[in-house]
């Protein structure tokens, strides 16, 4: 199995980032797997003390003792909002793994994208992210860009490190957010202890989510959030950080809710971007889906 290591998964010890993965394996088994030279970054044989950096490539066995994982092709219907010769925008659904894990290897995007795309393609970050240039949580429904070969991979990860694309996010906040309009400018980084979440501090990388506010109600904000920065778990980190976490995100604090859905309420929605070796600019946007309308509808109800 290849990983590269990106901008927002570097400055962390690998033998954590690989227990993050492989989640259920107890460390001690994978500081002995790194040990013996099962684990390779750069094709060096590393400490499991050892600090990811960006670019790293982590080849490794599999860690679990069965055969190597092999990811298979599924009949899994896609959503697809916009496609060329190149690439394609989808709709991912909440509940969906963008791609697989060693210990979750069915029923993921990736799966389906093998089913209908099979070898075209990219394959950059290996057999495990076939043609994911950048990732949505698994509860975070929306849009995602996805490279048909490693040329339009290598021209939108390019894109995205320099932030030349425009991503809008929809989300219900829990309490009432505030200010109107807010920039939210606070770094962050891994969490010490927790390798699992991201965090607001001071040695953290420099990230920035423009907020709106859209709709007010007694106990939540329906919001509109641009990433100008892209870090993992960006916009749930900030708005824990501003004390008015996603609706329905235990993770970062929100707490559990009467409302039965799946975590977050939050939906990637607007997506704009040059189409790979084009002038052209692509805008997308799609209508809030099954668990935003849900909980909107609920708290809208409630104010009758």
């Amino acid at each position: 199995m290849l990983i590269t290591i990106d901008e927002n998964t570097d400055n962390i010890r690998l033998d954590l980032y690989l227990s993050e993965l492989y989640d259920g394996i107890s460390r001690s088994k994978i500081q002995s797997s790194i040990k013996k030279g099962s684990v390779k970054v750069n094709q060096e044989i590393k400490k499991p003390s050892y600090i990811l950096k960006e670019g790293d490539k982590i080849e490794f066995e599999n860690l679990i003792e069965e055969n190597i994982i092999k990811i298979e092709p599924e009949n899994i219907p896609l959503d697809i909002i916009w496609e060329d010769e190149n690439m394609l925008v989808v709709n991912k659904p909440s509940g969906m793994l963008t791609h697989p894990t060693p210990l979750e290897t069915s029923n993921t995007l990736v799966n389906a994208l093998l089913y209908k795309y099979g070898e075209n393609l990219s394959d950059i970050n290996g057999d495990f992210r076939r043609g994911i240039v950048h990732r949505l949580d698994r509860n975070t429904s929306g849009l995602l860009m996805i490279a048909k070969n490693n040329k339009t991979h290598e021209y939108l990860a390019q894109m995205i490190k320099e932030h030349n694309l425009t991503k809008k996010y929809h989300a219900i906040l829990k309490g009432g957010y505030p200010k109107d309009n807010d920039i939210i400018e606070a770094p962050i980084g891994r969490h010490k202890t927790q390798p699992h979440k991201m965090t607001v501090t001071p040695d953290g990388k420099p990230s920035t989510t423009i907020l709106k506010v859209l709709e007010r109600f007694k106990e939540a904000t329906y919001v509109e959030l641009t990433l100008v920065t892209g870090r993992t778990h960006q916009i749930r980190v900030h708005t824990s950080y501003k004390k008015h976490p996603v609706f329905n995100d235990t993770l970062y604090g929100a707490g559990t809710s009467k409302i039965k859905t799946e975590e977050q309420v939050l939906q990637s929605y607007y997506l704009k971007f040059a189409k790979p070796f084009s002038p052209e600019i692509i805008e997308i946007e799609i209508q809030p889906d099954e668990k935003l309308t849900k909980v909107l509808e609920y708290f809208r109800n409630r104010r009758v």
